[in-house]
C-alpha cells in the first residue's frame, strides 16, 4: 500500500476499468498515488494536464522536483524535442541556458513505426533514466537496442499499397487515439468489451479519418449505434460471432483499403469476450493477414 520510488511518471489518464474502479474519479486517485513518496523526479506529460495536476496533488519528499516531457521544444525542467534530436533540459547544472543532445531521430530506426505516442514515451523513459544519472551516451545506446513489443503500432506488412498495423494493446480509447492520429486514412477494426467505458467521443473525432471500419466483439450494438448516430457517413460492417472472426474481419478491411490506405487494429476494447488476451488477437490478426493479403511479415 506504500512506497518511496526514486522517480516516478504517469505516461498519461484516460477513462479506463471503470467496470473495476465504480468511476474515472476512483480511476485518477489510483493511478496518481504512483508519485506519493517520490524521493528525486516526479516525471508528467506536458501534452496531458491531468498528469501534472497529479503532481502538484502528490505528497513527496523534500528536494523532489516536478519534471515535464513532450514533444515540443523543452523549457527548463522539461525533456523534449528541438529538430530532429530528443534534448535534456532537466538533469543538468546550467539548464537554464543550455541542454544536452541525447539522440537523434535516427537512432530509433530499429523502433518501427515512429509515432508521436512513441516518440513521448520515448522522452519519458528519458527522463525516468537522466533522473537516476544514466549518462546520455548510454541513453543513446538503449534506444538504438531497443525494440517495441508485439501488438503495439506494429507494421504486420505492406501490401499494394496499404499497410497493415496491428496494435492489439490499444485496449481503451486512449491508446486508439494514439494509433488512430497517428495515420491519415484509416479502416478501422475495433470492439470487444468496452469496460464501461463510452467511446462514442472516439468515433467522433477520427471519423473524417476512415475509409471504413469493421466491428467485432461483444459491444458490437452500442459501437455501430455511435456511427449510426456520430458518423453516418462512414461505411461500417459487423462480424457476427463464430469461428475466425479474425480473418473475417481482415477480409472485410482489405476489401475496403485502397492505396495509402492503413488498415489499423485498434480495438480500443478488451479481448477477453473473443479470444484469450490482447497478444492472442494480436496474433490472429497477423495471421489472418499474412493469410488473406500475402506479401512478407515486415
Amino acid at each position: 500500500n506504500h512506497i518511496e520510488p526514486f522517480s516516478a511518471t504517469c505516461l498519461n489518464i484516460a477513462e479506463d476499468h471503470l467496470d473495476w474502479h465504480g468511476s474515472f474519479e476512483a480511476y485518477r486517485l489510483s493511478k496518481e498515488r504512483i508519485y506519493h513518496g517520490t524521493k528525486v523526479a516526479c516525471i508528467y506529460n506536458l501534452e496531458d494536464t491531468a498528469t501534472e495536476q497529479m503532481v502538484q496533488s502528490a505528497t513527496v519528499q523534500d528536494g523532489a522536483r516536478a519534471i515535464g516531457f513532450g514533444l515540443g521544444t523543452p523549457k527548463p525542467s522539461n525533456v523534449g524535442y528541438v529538430d530532429e534530436f530528443l534534448v535534456d533540459r532537466a538533469f543538468l547544472d546550467q539548464r537554464a541556458d543550455s541542454a544536452l543532445e541525447i539522440a537523434s531521430l535516427e537512432d530509433f530506426n530499429g523502433l518501427g513505426v515512429l509515432t508521436p505516442h512513441l516518440l513521448s514515451n520515448i522522452a519519458a523513459a528519458t527522463a525516468l533514466a537522466r533522473s537516476f544519472g544514466v549518462p546520455p551516451a548510454a541513453c543513446r545506446e538503449a534506444l538504438r537496442n531497443f525494440r517495441v513489443s508485439s501488438h503495439r503500432i506494429e507494421l504486420v506488412l505492406e501490401h499494394g499499397g496499404v499497410r497493415y498495423i496491428n496494435d492489439s494493446k490499444a485496449t481503451n480509447a486512449h491508446a486508439a487515439t494514439a494509433s488512430l492520429s497517428s495515420f491519415e486514412s484509416v479502416v478501422w477494426i475495433l470492439g470487444g468489451q468496452l469496460k464501461g467505458v463510452d467511446i462514442s467521443g472516439l468515433i467522433a473525432k477520427f471519423a473524417k479519418r476512415l475509409r471504413s471500419a469493421v466491428v467485432i466483439g461483444a459491444n458490437r450494438k452500442e459501437i455501430l449505434e455511435h456511427f449510426a448516430r456520430l458518423a453516418p457517413a462512414v461505411s461500417v460492417t459487423e462480424v457476427a460471432d463464430g469461428e475466425n472472426i479474425m480473418e473475417r474481419a481482415v477480409e472485410l478491411a482489405r476489401s475496403s483499403a485502397v492505396s495509402g490506405d492503413v488498415v489499423l487494429l485498434a480495438p480500443a476494447a478488451a479481448s477477453m469476450d473473443q479470444f484469450e488476451s490482447y497478444q492472442d488477437r494480436g496474433m490472429k490478426f497477423k495471421e489472418a493477414v499474412v493469410k488473406i493479403v500475402g506479401g512478407t511479415i515486415a
